[in-house]
């Protein structure tokens, strides 16, 4: 998650989020956070719309927060809204992993039975690959030419 992106969900601007990182650098540590490169920072921007640098945009390369490190601005901001935040970053990314989970083992359970059934009927054969096609995520779809 982009420090911008964070900073409004904490409720606060981005150079007061990256002020208290810096402050409290050891407790972000590599695996938490990064800076993009250049080239990263350009590709990302190139998709969305963004103010130069010298419109009074950006001046320096944002940072990336990961997982653990999305949460760790609520023990260095301090305020309420940064602990309700923290605390629900928290709880959807438990979530997030409950239905993973729950998704894969479905996805186990099918492979099983599809075996165990496999050479008897190869109707029910059918209906669990058909399931196993809707359980895949949709295709993107095609974009039609521009022009005629």
């Amino acid at each position: 998650m982009l420090d911008s992106d964070l900073a409004e969900l904490y409720g606060v601007e981005t150079k007061v989020l990256n002020q208290a990182v810096k402050r409290n650098q050891e407790r972000f540590d590599d695996d938490f956070m990064f800076q993009l490169t250049a080239e990263e920072w350009t590709g990302l921007r190139s998709q969305t719309v963004t103010s130069r640098s010298g419109a009074g945009g950006r001046r320096y390369l944002p940072y990336v927060f990961t997982e653990h490190g999305a949460y760790m601005p609520g023990n260095v901001l301090n305020s309420p809204r940064a602990i309700a935040v923290s605390k629900f970053i928290v709880r959807a990314f438990i979530q997030i992993r409950d239905l993973l989970a729950t998704h894969k083992n479905i996805a186990q359970q099918l492979l099983e039975l599809e075996r165990r059934v496999a050479g008897q009927d190869k109707q029910i054969a059918q209906i669990i690959r058909t399931i196993h096609q809707l359980l895949e995520p949709p295709a993107s779809p095609k974009k039609r030419p521009i022009g005629f």
